[in-house]
């Protein structure tokens, strides 16, 4: 789809075209995969211009490849950035761009609700390299007291894992821009179908890409989008840390993100219905998700996403015995780690994504140990919620 039609094109539409050109006589309709580590050179001389930054060919699938190329161009369509790029697993893309902006001596603050992977690396890996990480609430309450001349990134992720806080996202990329920060979210669980934080300010959006954006499981990937000249030094990063995408997860990537508005909007509607059944449950404690009137961001959710998502997560009454009752009756729901597929799944964060967390650690995350996170697929909410009352007998 012509980049000029972009703006134009509904998000279901940009989904399905955008990146992808087609010959308009026995043209293939799919992306082809361009299966190849590497790529010929016509001549020394044409060698020579690549190596002179003249040509823009390509030469080596670390530095880029045409099916990526579309999954790039359809990331950047979708979030309403000027580029985007695409890695290998979410982590690569949130620990590149983070090391490639901050370094030794710097300071980066960020929303204590974390993913319990982005949290770890925070704690135990950034130290190492001499970076300091201070942590700050969701409300960004102390956002000006804790910046310093050092600090160079502002990091957050809305809605949250598991516990589906949500961060004020235009006062957030506002306060960081006052300092002259770089903002930085995870908008992993919204994407771009419920949520566009480029256009709340927002200077660069990571994505655990293996959850919605593929949407079958199938799938290890990340991604960036953005302010182009920020994308093109976050790409830099991967091209010599390593963490570059092969072209077949691409292909499934593509194929992925053309029904993820879809899948998004089913999953989303399916959510609150179940939401709202496990909110009535003598069993369950409180359900986080934004989508209820009970959760204390709800109105701001409404302001700056477009749906609630298809995360939520529960406290089951009696604690952590309970739970681990619950996860081991459910029949339709899968118990499984990770998100965003079209099957539901169930997971116990105190053993997986918050894993290796203090109790004190757990608290201020919002997470108990009787935490059920809970990720919609597209199973008919009917047969859903039949297998949560089973489960919660």
């Amino acid at each position: 789809m012509a980049t000029k039609n972009r703006a134009k094109a509904g998000v279901g539409t940009r989904a399905v075209h955008a990146g992808e050109s087609h010959a308009r006589v026995s043209g293939p309709v799919a992306v082809p995969i361009l299966q190849t580590s590497n790529f010929t050179f016509e001549s020394v001389a044409e060698m020579k211009r690549w190596a002179e930054g003249r040509t823009k060919a390509d030469i080596y699938t670390r530095y880029g490849n045409p099916t990526l190329r579309v999954a790039e161009e359809k990331l950047a369509a979708l979030e309403e950035a000027e580029a985007g790029l695409v890695t290998a697993s979410g982590m690569a893309a949130i620990a590149t761009t983070l090391l490639v902006f901050a370094g030794a001596g710097d300071e980066i603050l960020a929303s204590c609700y974390l993913y319990g992977g982005t949290y770890r690396l925070m704690r135990d890996w950034l130290p190492r390299w001499g970076i300091r990480v201070k942590l700050l609430g969701t409300d960004l309450a102390g956002f000006e007291q804790a910046v310093s001349p050092r600090t160079k990134l502002f990091y957050t992720e809305s809605p949250t894992n598991p516990t589906l806080s949500v961060v004020d996202l235009r006062r957030g990329a506002a306060l960081a821009h006052r300092h002259g920060l770089i903002a930085v979210v995870d908008n992993t669980f919204a994407t771009p179908v419920l949520q566009k934080p480029v256009t709340l300010g927002f200077d660069l959006v990571c994505h655990s890409a293996t959850k919605y954006l593929g949407g079958h499981s199938d799938i290890i990937a990340g991604a960036v989008a953005g302010r182009r000249a920020l994308v093109e030094k976050v790409r830099q990063g991967i091209i010599y840390l390593g963490g570059s995408m092969d072209p077949l997860a691409g292909y499934l990537l593509i194929r992925g993100m053309k029904t993820l508005e879809t899948r998004v909007r089913r999953q989303s509607e399916t959510a609150l219905q179940v939401a709202r059944w496990l909110e009535r449950h003598p069993k369950v404690a409180r359900v986080h998700y934004p989508g209820l009137k009970s959760h204390p961001d709800h109105r701001l959710a409404r302001r700056q996403m477009s749906g609630f998502g298809a995360m939520m997560a529960f406290d089951h009454k009696d604690g952590l015995a309970g739970a681990r009752r619950f996860c081991d009756r459910i029949r339709i729901f899968l118990l499984a780690a990770s998100l965003g597929g079209t099957e539901s799944l169930a997971v116990l964060p105190l053993y997986t994504s918050h894993h290796k967390m203090s109790l004190a650690e757990l608290r201020a995350a919002g997470v108990s140990p009787g935490t059920v996170r809970l990720s919609i697929g597209v199973e008919d909410p009917e047969d859903l919620i039949g297998d949560l009352k089973q489960a919660l007998r």
